[in-house]
């Protein structure tokens, strides 16, 4: 497969973490927080919806595939605080969501696609640990809270949370060094950072989250590859889920999830065995340029391989990233994923919603948007009719969030642009007093 232009989320993250590390040791010398108590800046508006154009008509779609219904969607009974969710019971509809931010931008804004899907039961949120550095990895407190609350309000969502197997994952580390991490993470060296991240998340009442570990390990871009050492990348994953599956109350279920394709290695080569693995799932983007549907499925190590392999193995399948890509604004490709989702039954689904994969966040595919949104227009997880047209509902307009009053600065003070995410966590901008130097002499 093509070498894939890769996404820029991590970065993203990693310097969100860098960003509060500078916070803490500002917040420790000359700084002041403009504005007092414990208020905080609104949370940021999510994009406002393009208004939807005319939808064409609704795709042909195979015999007995199930399709979004017109219903309002039901409320499974909230959990009690305190209380671990319990497990949601299986359905005909798979599951689906969107990644639509890491932080709690992406919480709020689940809502809103669900609107703007005709309230289609948003059941999937899907996160992404930062892989810069393993205090990180380990879930650091603050990060994951906003997702685990999302998570306990309704007992039959799912939390999927992908997790780096070792830092420094998109620093470009050469093949010889990340064999010889494998093979240390394979001794134990790395136990404890895991035995953390599970902790945390018990902490959280949020055990049953889905845990994609060292995902798309058959590609190039990442330090957790398997391809410069398969057997030691084996154990690792062995070595992790062990030690996470040790502590107690944890439900997790671990999700295998190559890119589709061969890639840099066959990703069978890499699968570590049936006692360790939940899901198996595939990141199966439209790519390379040129590549029908059809090429993707009968592919080697592709889609029908994919479900193939689970099935043989007994195990659920998954989609926990998908998406357009090097083929543009492709509504053959949209409509025929999900389409080969729905008679697939993955446990869940859930689309990289950005450019240039996405298409309510992204203005830039407006005939997959079509497609995308009159598929899955009031769906639940009860609907089994066929998909249909919406009656082109205008584009709803979130509500306005009020906006938080300006604090007064104090004299002196050159304020810090650290960003909405940190702002909203320390509640509030910080600034650096300019005559701290002429105090202190």
């Amino acid at each position: 497969m093509a070498t894939r232009q890769r996404r820029t989320r991590s970065q993203r993250l990693a310097f969100v973490a860098a960003a509060v590390a500078a916070t803490a040791a500002l917040a420790s010398g000359h700084t002041v927080v403009a504005g007092t108590g414990t208020a905080r800046p609104a949370e940021p508006p999510a994009p406002v919806p393009a208004a939807t154009p005319a939808v064409p008509a609704a795709p042909a779609v195979p015999t007995g595939t199930p399709t979004p219904g017109a219903t309002e969607p039901g409320t499974a009974p909230a959990t009690q605080p305190g209380a671990a969710p319990t497990a949601a019971p299986a359905r005909s509809t798979p599951a689906f969501g969107a990644y639509l931010d890491y932080g709690p931008r992406g919480v709020a804004r689940m809502a809103q696609l669900s609107a703007w899907l005709g309230g289609a039961k948003l059941r999937v949120g899907h996160t992404y640990l930062p892989g810069d550095r393993w205090s990180n990895i380990e879930g650091r407190p603050g990060f994951l809270d906003v997702w685990a609350n999302w998570r306990r309000e309704q007992a039959d969502r799912l939390l999927v949370l992908n997790v780096p197997m070792l830092e420094r994952n998109e620093e470009g580390v050469p093949d010889h060094e990340v064999r010889r991490l494998l093979r240390e993470g394979a001794e134990g060296r790395y136990d404890h950072h895991f035995r953390r991240l599970a902790e945390r998340l018990v902490e959280l009442d949020v055990p049953d989250t889905v845990l994609v570990l060292g995902w798309e390990m058959n590609g190039v871009t990442y330090t957790h590859r398997c391809g410069p050492d398969p057997e030691a990348w084996k154990q690792y994953w062995n070595r992790i889920v062990t030690t996470m599956r040790a502590v107690p109350g944890q439900k997790f279920r671990f999700d295998f999830t190559p890119s589709r394709g061969r890639d840099a290695v066959p990703w069978t080569q890499c699968y570590p065995g049936d006692d360790t693995v939940d899901i198996i799932g595939m990141d199966a983007y439209d790519q390379p340029r040129g590549m029908s549907f059809d090429e993707q499925v009968k592919e080697p190590y592709g889609l029908q391989q994919h479900v193939e392999f689970a099935k043989a193995h007994g195990k659920a399948i998954s989609f926990p990233e998908w998406g357009l890509f090097r083929n543009g604004d492709n509504a053959e490709y949209m409509q025929r994923m999900l389409a080969w989702m729905d008679e697939h039954k993955p446990l869940y689904q859930t689309l990289t919603d950005y450019c240039p994969h996405g298409v309510w966040q992204c203005d830039d595919n407006p005939r997959a948007s079509e497609v995308y949104r009159s598929f899955l227009f009031g769906r639940d997880e009860d609907s089994t009719p066929a998909p249909t047209t919406p009656a082109s509902p205008p584009a709803p307009t979130p509500t306005p969030q009020p906006s938080a009053p300006e604090p007064e600065r104090p004299a002196n003070c050159s304020p810090l642009n650290l960003g909405d995410w940190v702002e909203y966590w320390i509640g509030g901008k910080l600034c650096l007093r300019l005559d701290w130097w002429s105090r202190t002499h």
